[in-house]
């Protein structure tokens, strides 16, 4: 654990540090992320309701598919897929960006959604060598190795939409819940708008797909432009001619995480499952279960910012009335921060040592943060551990 907990500033509710993104306090010691969630509680959600319907009938039925999609299996874009289905009897079309790191249980998961709701889905994985190497140089650049999934993910459901003449795409949740960038007063009549402002602003870290094409292209290991479409947003002028409309979900609806997990439990037996570096006590809804390499991007924020995913879901329980300030700041000095063993298929994924990974990462810590490499608590392994693809096959 890191050597100087109490020394960064944290908010008198739920917990979250100073060296949070765009995180700000009041005189009370309150967060901006606090307050900008609390705006939820004033919307006119039947108003709301009404501006979803209207937006589904104006789609309904003109176009290949009423809808596009983002699905990963998780709890959110299930619940989507759910709600929109149930509600209003339409036809989307579900789309996946494959990020490499699928896990057994989600799988599993989505192939009982399919079935179940009967629906059709787009399934896409990218050249696994290109990844790698986006892994590699998004990681020493700004430390985090998904770039790949920050792009594609919100890139490439919009270049099917294009393709197959669909505007609207529904992704889930509103960034209001984990950020000030936006809340929930932001954009016309309030809607939260996956555009491309967005995309430059918080999913490329800064670095489009041409700047990393310049980065990984070399004489002797030379990378073809096409490789990194699936990571450029399409051409605006396309979309706009499309009349393209990315909204989330969790813009026309109440948006909780505990309560969307237990309809599609109830209604479609999807299954949690355990979060690497977790306690399962506080990740009963089943937050970020969808990738294995998890573990290893909450291990590097703590090593950087001095929080986890711990403190994270722990933010949004105390926000959302379900723990305390106090309950969360012991359940967070207690399991924060532990080393997950993930980090070692990481290493071997990109080629580094973890001497050289930790020097990486030193160069980014956000003060007044310290790190301390040496005295991190490792997580005990998931259940299904040993199935997680190894580069150097390996038996563990």
């Amino acid at each position: 654990m890191s050597n100087n907990k109490q020394k960064l500033k944290k908010c008198v509710k739920c917990q979250l540090p100073e060296t949070y993104e765009t995180i700000e306090f009041d005189k009370s010691g309150t967060c901006n992320i606090c307050e900008s969630s609390k705006k939820k509680e004033n919307i006119d959600w039947e108003k709301r309701k009404l501006l979803l319907d209207r937006i589904i009938e104006e789609n309904r039925g003109k176009y290949a598919y009423d809808c596009i999609i983002p699905f990963s299996g998780g709890k959110d874009s299930v619940f989507q897929v759910n709600y929109l289905m149930r509600e209003y009897k339409i036809k989307p079309l579900l789309v996946r960006f494959n990020h490499g790191f699928i896990r057994k249980t989600i799988q599993e998961n989505v192939n009982k959604v399919l079935k179940k709701l009967g629906v059709d889905f787009i399934d896409f994985t990218p050249n696994w060598k290109i990844v790698k190497k986006v892994m590699l140089e998004s990681f020493k650049r700004k430390t985090d190795f998904c770039w790949h999934c920050h792009t594609g993910i919100y890139s490439y459901p919009i270049r099917l939409a294009l393709m197959h003449k669909v505007p609207l795409i529904f992704y889930g949740e509103p960034q209001a819940e984990f950020n000030t960038y936006y809340d929930y007063n932001t954009d016309a009549e309030g809607i939260d708008l996956e555009n491309e402002e967005r995309f430059n602003m918080i999913r490329t870290l800064g670095i489009t797909a041409e700047d990393m094409h310049g980065m990984i292209d070399t004489p002797e290991d030379p990378v073809d432009k096409r490789d990194l479409i699936p990571y450029t947003f399409p051409d605006i002028k396309e979309l706009e001619d499309l009349k393209y409309m990315p909204v989330a979900l969790g813009s026309f609806i109440p948006w909780d995480h505990h309560k969307n997990t237990e309809i599609i439990k109830k209604e479609l037996g999807w299954k949690i499952d355990e979060l690497e570096g977790v306690p399962s006590k506080i990740n009963q809804h089943g937050e970020k279960i969808e990738c294995f390499m998890q573990g290893t991007r909450d291990y590097i924020k703590f090593l950087k910012r001095g929080y986890s995913r711990v403190s994270q879901i722990n933010s949004l329980n105390v926000r959302n009335k379900r723990m305390s300030p106090d309950e969360a700041k012991q359940i967070n000095e207690k399991y924060d921060g532990r080393k997950p063993p993930s980090l070692d298929i990481f290493l071997e994924y990109v080629g580094l040592s973890e001497q050289e990974f930790n020097e990486i990462v030193d160069r980014t810590v956000i003060p007044p943060h310290e790190p301390n490499y040496k005295s991190n608590e490792i997580a005990p392994k998931t259940w299904d551990f040993d199935q997680w693809y190894r580069e150097d096959n390996k038996e563990k």
